[in-house]
C-alpha cells in the first residue's frame, strides 16, 4: 500500500517512453499565441498583464545592464509557475517532483550566474567568500568553507525543493486516502480530515 502513494512521482510512459518532455511542454501549449492585433481576447490581456507584472517584480531590483535576463527568468518563471499549479490537480504528474530537472534547471543558471559576477565584478564577487572583519587566523577556513557552501548550493536548494513539493504532494495524498477511508465508519472524523484537506491545499499553491 506505501508503494502505492510513490507511484505519483514516477514519470508516466507510453509504449516504455517517458513522457515527461510532453508534461514539461504541455503548460506552454495552454498559453494563447499572440495575434496580430494588440488586444485579441480576454485571455490574452490576462496572459500580457501576469508577464508583465512578473517580469517587473524580477527586474524591478537590477540595474539596466541585468535586464538582458529578463526573456530567459521571466519565462523560467512561468514555466515553474504553470507546471507546480497543473501539478496540484488530480490524476496529473509534477515534473519538478523530479531531483534530476529541478538539478538541470538549476545548475546551468547557477554556473552562468556565477560565471557572469566572475567576469564582470571580479573583485566584488571573490570578496563574498570572506566576510568583512574576519581575524587573520581564520581567514583560509572561511575561505575554504564559503567556497564549498558556494559550490554546494545548487544541490542544496535542488533537493529542499524536491523534498518540499514531493511531502507535499504525498502528505496530500495519505490524508485524502484516509479521508476517503473514514468517511464510511466516521463522518465527522472524516470531514475534519477534509477540512485539514483543504488548508494544505491551499499551502501547496502557495508552496507552488
Amino acid at each position: 500500500m506505501n508503494l502505492s502513494f510513490f507511484d505519483q512521482f514516477s514519470s508516466p510512459c507510453l509504449l516504455g517512453i517517458p513522457l515527461i518532455l510532453l508534461s514539461m511542454l504541455f503548460p506552454a501549449l495552454l498559453l494563447p499565441s499572440p495575434g496580430s492585433r494588440w488586444i485579441t481576447n480576454r485571455l490574452a490581456t490576462l496572459q500580457s498583464w501576469c508577464i508583465d507584472l512578473i517580469t517587473k517584480q524580477l527586474m524591478t531590483p537590477l540595474n539596466k545592464s541585468g535586464h538582458k535576463w529578463a526573456l530567459i527568468l521571466t519565462s523560467l518563471m512561468i514555466l515553474l509557475l504553470s507546471i507546480n499549479l497543473l501539478g496540484l490537480l488530480p490524476y496529473t504528474f509534477t515534473p519538478t517532483t523530479q531531483l534530476s530537472m529541478n538539478m538541470a534547471l538549476a545548475f546551468p543558471l547557477w554556473l552562468a550566474t556565477l560565471l557572469t559576477g566572475l567576469r564582470n565584478q571580479p573583485s566584488a564577487s571573490l570578496g563574498h567568500l570572506l566576510p568583512e572583519g574576519t581575524p587573520t587566523p581564520l581567514i583560509p577556513a572561511l575561505v575554504l568553507i564559503e567556497t564549498i557552501s558556494l559550490l554546494i548550493r545548487p544541490l542544496a536548494l535542488g533537493v529542499r525543493l524536491t523534498a518540499n513539493l514531493t511531502a507535499g504532494h504525498l502528505l496530500i495524498q495519505v490524508i485524502s486516502t484516509a479521508s476517503a477511508a473514514l468517511l464510511s465508519i466516521m463522518p465527522t472524523i472524516s470531514i475534519l480530515t477534509t477540512i485539514i484537506l483543504l488548508l494544505l491545499t491551499i499551502l501547496e499553491v502557495a508552496v507552488a
